[in-house]
């Protein structure tokens, strides 16, 4: 009867201690899932963001063949120059100074090596070698001189121009080839790929899936080892382009300002770019791949070559994205190229017996992702691509005859001691401060739409009223519903105060006097008006004359279609001219429009989506 007792008191204890590891699993589980939840809304946030910025960059590079236009037609008018500011040596700095006719030596041969100088000395022709010790010398975070750089970039194009635009290479099952997508600037994530497996050879190829600049802040040692690598084994490491191989691209997003930063020289890193025959000419008739201060770019005269149809052709094959729906129609998101579905795969796969897609372009969580069925396959090797812990990186390894391999990574510094919970918070929280940077940039667009909707006057609206007042001014296409709870007051009755959009965050101003809608839009234009400035600005000094100031902001809202009085900026450029010499320092002019942010709830409480 005791051992009755007994057994049964052991049976109730077993059975208690396995309903606490349910509750417990089930309670881990649930945190799990939620800090998931929270960590692809922030991701959501980013890349819509993301995409945003790059329909500016496209309406951006519109403008600039308006300014062209415009610059053209007041040449055939013969009209007074003081008309437009734009001066043929403008054009000539946003196109490029022709510096064909030279060879190698008349550039090589005004830069001197001094013996003070400890970074690597790069031995032509190059070997392994040569890679190694450009590893090692930027593992250092030493910089390779100028002179070793115009080497390799001249012997780069010259091998390129001899290369075909499509590159077929071979596996075997005993030959992988390793495949990386997207590394702009991670330098970091190029070291543990190669440390994990192994330096480009013979016996171990690789491709480069493009997008190998911008963004990070390595981009041009990024590129010099993978040149230097393909100049090695150029028939065993293959360059792909990426949509930010583009000299427009790089002007937004770090790459011209990393190359001016780390190189001063400036006039032999700007080669040509013809508008037609009659402004420049090149004799190259091939495509390669120059690198310049203003990104990488083909040669050849791609205006000359190319119809407009194939030039759109050109644009889907660098913007396009896989989805779930079929067909081909509009990349909304990005304002280029388009979105293929499924269908389309399986034409095209059949149409060139090819058995599979890898492709770039698009930042995932776990550094690639499989869709169309198995058939496309999107790697992406850049972690902490938006914010540490945000993504991981990836790179594949391929052979004849087997699936392709998935390996995994995630460079971890700051993040590696940090419990998950708090990485999500912190990126979550750099989101959110993102998204409301942007709110606050399109405030007077958005509170006039909350008015329209608000038919009682109240200050408030619903939930779902909000939502569409929101995505139809931001143009984001973000769950706001859920996020309604991070970014407004929300009452009893679940209505929001809209106003509370705004209540935390506002723009400075950089004088009393400003009205607000021209502060507004000068923030909300900052990139795009300092992209603009520096163009103008040819000799680099950072200043420009309030003449080319006026009458490019003329240009800039005539084309934008901004409706801010000519008066209130010229009245702000004349304040903002401080020592009165007639100049302003655009880059300080800049800087004097930014968002104050009040507090940030997210660093105070572990807070979540709803």
């Amino acid at each position: 009867m005791g051992c009755g007792t007994s057994c049964s008191e052991k049976d109730k204890q077993s059975e208690t201690a396995l309903k606490a590891a349910l509750i417990i699993q089930n309670w881990y589980r649930g945190r799990r899932a939620q800090l998931k939840t929270r960590q692809r809304y922030a991701l959501t946030i980013f890349q819509s963001i993301e995409y945003a910025d790059e329909q500016s960059q496209l309406q951006l590079s519109n403008f600039f063949s308006f300014m062209l236009e415009n610059y053209t037609r007041v040449l055939e008018e013969d009209s007074d120059q003081s008309k437009c500011a734009i001066k043929p040596e403008l054009v000539t700095h946003l196109l490029g100074s022709n510096i064909q006719d030279k060879d190698r030596q008349d550039y090589l041969g005004l830069i001197d090596v001094p013996d003070s100088y400890c970074g690597p000395r790069l031995q032509f022709p190059l070997t392994f070698t040569d890679i190694d010790l450009l590893i090692e010398a930027f593992k250092q975070q030493q910089i390779l001189h100028a002179y070793y750089v115009l080497e390799v970039l001249f012997e780069t194009k010259k091998l390129l121009q001899q290369k075909p635009n499509f590159t077929h290479t071979k596996t075997s099952p005993s030959k992988e080839i390793t495949i990386c997508g997207d590394l702009h600037g991670k330098l970091d994530d190029l070291f543990l790929i190669f440390s994990k497996n192994g330096l480009p050879s013979v016996s171990n190829p690789y491709v480069f899936n493009g997008d190998f600049v911008d963004r990070g802040k390595n981009s041009m040692e990024i590129l010099m080892i993978l040149f230097v690598s393909f100049l090695v084994y150029p028939n065993d490491l293959h360059l792909n382009r990426g949509n930010h191989e583009d000299f427009m691209m790089n002007k937004r997003y770090g790459f011209t300002k990393e190359v001016l930063n780390k190189y001063k020289w400036k006039s032999v890193l700007m080669p040509p770019i013809p508008i037609d025959g009659d402004r420049a000419t090149e004799k190259e008739n091939k495509v390669g791949t120059t690198i310049t201060a203003r990104g990488i770019r083909t040669n050849g005269s791609l205006s000359e070559q190319l119809t407009k149809h194939e030039w759109e052709q050109v644009v889907d094959i660098l913007w396009s994205d896989p989805r779930g729906k079929r067909g081909c129609y509009p990349n909304t998101s990005r304002g280029g190229g388009c979105y293929f579905g499924p269908d389309v795969t399986s034409r095209i796969l059949n149409k060139y017996q090819l058995k599979m897609l890898i492709r770039s372009h698009e930042c995932k969580p776990e550094g690639y992702e499989i869709c169309h069925d198995g058939k496309v396959i999107t790697l992406f090797s850049a972690s902490n691509y938006y914010e540490e812990g945000s993504n991981r990186g990836a790179y594949i390894r391929v052979s004849s005859g087997t699936p392709p391999r998935f390996f995994q990574y995630q460079m971890t510094r700051a993040t590696c001691l940090r419990p998950h919970y708090q990485r999500v918070n912190a990126l979550e929280s750099s989101a959110i401060r993102m998204l409301k940077e942007r709110m606050i940039s399109q405030k007077t667009d958005l509170i006039r739409v909350f008015q329209l909707q608000d038919c009682s006057k109240s200050g408030k609206l619903s939930v779902g009223q909000w939502a569409f007042s929101m995505e139809n001014v931001l143009g984001l296409n973000l769950p706001w519903r859920s996020l309604s709870s991070r970014l407004v007051t929300i009452d009893k009755d679940g209505n929001i105060d809209y106003m509370s959009s705004f209540q935390d965050i506002h723009i400075q101003k950089p004088v009393k006097e400003a009205q607000y809608t021209l502060i507004e839009t000068v923030y909300r234009y900052r990139s795009d008006l300092q992209i603009i400035f520096n163009v103008i600005d040819s000799d680099h000094s950072g200043l420009i004359s309030m003449e080319e100031f006026r009458s490019m902001w003329k240009l800039f809202t005539s084309y934008y279609s901004v409706c801010i009085d000519d008066s209130q900026i010229d009245e702000l450029a004349e304040r903002m001219d401080l020592n009165k010499d007639g100049s302003i320092d655009f880059n300080e002019f800049l800087k004097a429009f930014y968002v104050v942010h009040k507090f940030d709830k997210l660093n105070k409480s572990d807070t979540k989506f709803a």
